[in-house]
C-alpha cells in the first residue's frame, strides 16, 4: 500500500524536492559526523578507535560493491532510496543505547552497506529525473547545499552538544533519514528496470554484469580515463585531508582553535564557489567547468602544502573550497550524459569499489610515510602529485576530437 500512489510533479518541481530531501540528509550527515566522532572518543577515549570510524565505510564499500551495482539496476530504483533511508534511520537512531565500541561498529557497518546502495542508485535516479539540459544546473545547485551543509552542520553540531546532549545530534541524522525518505516517495516511481531477475540473482549473473562493465570500459576507454583520474585526484585530495590536522598542528604549530577557523574559511568559500557556480553554470561549459575546478583546487592544495603561516594555509584553504563546486559540477554532468543510464548502477558500484580499494591504500600510506619522512615533505609530494594529475586530467579534457562528449545536450546509446 505504501507505493501504490503515485504523486505526479513538474520537472522542475521534482527537481526541488528531490534536491530538499538530498538536502536534508546531507546537514544530518554533517551533524552526526561531529557526534559520532565526540561519543566514540568519550566512550574509549582512544584516537585510534575514532579513527577506525573512517576505513569502515571503505571496507564496507569493498565488501559490498562489486555485487550491490547488479539488483540497484535490477530493482525499483525509488524503493531502494526509501529503503536505504529507512535503514539508516533506524540503525543510525540505536547507537546511542549502546555502551560499547563494537555494536557501534556493527551499526556503521550496516550503515555503510546501505551507503553503498543508496549512492548509485541516487545518481541513477537523478540522471533519469532530472533532463539532460538540466543536469548541470541541478549539480551546481546539489553542490551549493551539500557545501552550506558542511558548514552549517558542524555549527548545528556543536551548539546541540553545548545545549543538549551528543545523543540529540545523532537522533537529528536519524530523523533527516526519514524526512529524505519522505521526499522520495512524493517523487515519480520510475519503473526504469526491464529484467528484473533479482529473484533468480546467481554468480552467473554477477559474472555476466562484470563482462558487460568491462566490454563498456573497452569500447569507451576515455570516460574510463576520465572518471579514473578524476577519482584519483579526490583519492590524494582525502589522503592529504586525513593528514590535515598533524600537519597545521604539528608541522605549523597551529592551535585548535585556528584549525577549527580554517574549516570554517574552507566551507565559506565553498559556499561562495557553489552559489558562484549556480548563478553563472548556463554560460560556462562542461569543459570550463572541469579544467578550471580541477586546476584551481590543485593549485589550492599547493598554496596550503607550501604553507609557512596561518593566513597562507587560509588563502589555500578558500580557494580550494571555492573551486570544489566547480570541478564537481562539470565532472558529475559529464557521468551522467555519458554514462547508459541501464547500467549506471553497475557501472557506479563497480568503479567505486576500486576507489575504495586505492583510498584505503593511500590513506594507509600518507600515514605511515608521515612516520617514517617528515609531514611537510609528504604533503609537498602529494600536493605536487595532485596537480600533476589535473594538468593531465585538462590536456585530456581539452582533445578537440573528444568534443562530443562534452556536448551540452545529444542521445545516448542505449546499453544493457
Amino acid at each position: 500500500m505504501f507505493f501504490i500512489i503515485q504523486p505526479i510533479f513538474s520537472p522542475k518541481k521534482n527537481s526541488y524536492l528531490l534536491l530538499f530531501g538530498l538536502g536534508i540528509s546531507t546537514l544530518g550527515d554533517f551533524i552526526y559526523l561531529v557526534a559520532i566522532n565526540v561519543l566514540v572518543l568519550k566512550l574509549t577515549g582512544s584516537a585510534a578507535a575514532v579513527a577506525g570510524l573512517w576505513i569502515i565505510g571503505p571496507i564496507a564499500s569493498m565488501l559490498t560493491k562489486f555485487w550491490s551495482g547488479s539488483i540497484i539496476d535490477r530493482l525499483n530504483i525509488r524503493r531502494i532510496m526509501i529503503g536505504t533511508d529507512i535503514i539508516r534511520a533506524a540503525f543510525v537512531a540505536i547507537i546511542p543505547f549502546f555502551s560499547s565500541i563494537w555494536p557501534i561498529y556493527v551499526c556503521l557497518f550496516i550503515l555503510s552497506i546501505s551507503k553503498s546502495f543508496s549512492e548509485p542508485a541516487t545518481i541513477t535516479y537523478i540522471t533519469n529525473i532530472v533532463p539532460e539540459k538540466g543536469r548541470k544546473q541541478f549539480n551546481s545547485f546539489r553542490s551549493l547545499i551539500s557545501s552550506s551543509a558542511f558548514l552549517i552542520g558542524p555549527a548545528i553540531s556543536g551548539l546541540l552538544l553545548l545545549v543538549f546532549s551528543v545523543s540529540v545530534s545523532i537522533w537529528i541524522n536519524a530523523f533527516s533519514f526519514i524526512v529524505s525518505a519522505i521526499m522520495v516517495y512524493l517523487l515519480p516511481n520510475l519503473n526504469i528496470d526491464s529484467n528484473k531477475v533479482v529473484g533468480k540473482f546467481s554468480l552467473n549473473i554477477l559474472k555476466s554484469d562484470w563482462n558487460k562493465v568491462f566490454k563498456f570500459s573497452q569500447s569507451n576507454p576515455y570516460i574510463v580515463k576520465v572518471y579514473f583520474l578524476s577519482q584519483i585526484f579526490m583519492i590524494v585530495a582525502l589522503g592529504m585531508d586525513a593528514q590535515e590536522v598533524v600537519f597545521t598542528q604539528k608541522v605549523l604549530n597551529l592551535s585548535e582553535a585556528d584549525y577549527g577557523l580554517l574549516i570554517s574559511l574552507t566551507g565559506v568559500g565553498s559556499i561562495l564557489g557553489a552559489a558562484t557556480v549556480s548563478l553563472v553554470v548556463k554560460k560556462l561549459s562542461i569543459r570550463s567547468l572541469i579544467t578550471l575546478g580541477y586546476f584551481m583546487v590543485s593549485i589550492g592544495y599547493l598554496v596550503y602544502a607550501f604553507s609557512f603561516s596561518f593566513w597562507t594555509v587560509a588563502i589555500g584553504f578558500m580557494i580550494l573550497g571555492y573551486f570544489n563546486s566547480f570541478s564537481g559540477t562539470g565532472f558529475m554532468t559529464f557521468y551522467q550524459n555519458n554514462v547508459p543510464v541501464q547500467m549506471m548502477g553497475r557501472i557506479s558500484s563497480i568503479y567505486g569499489m576500486f576507489q575504495s580499494f586505492l583510498q584505503v591504500i593511500f590513506i594507509l600510506m600518507i600515514g605511515f610515510t608521515g612516520d617514517i619522512i617528515p609531514v611537510r615533505y609528504t604533503i609537498n609530494a602529494a600536493s605536487t602529485l595532485m596537480l600533476l594529475l589535473s594538468i593531465l586530467q585538462i590536456k585530456l579534457v581539452l582533445l578537440p576530437s573528444k568534443s562530443m562528449y562534452f556536448e551540452e545536450e545529444h542521445e545516448l546509446k542505449s546499453t544493457s
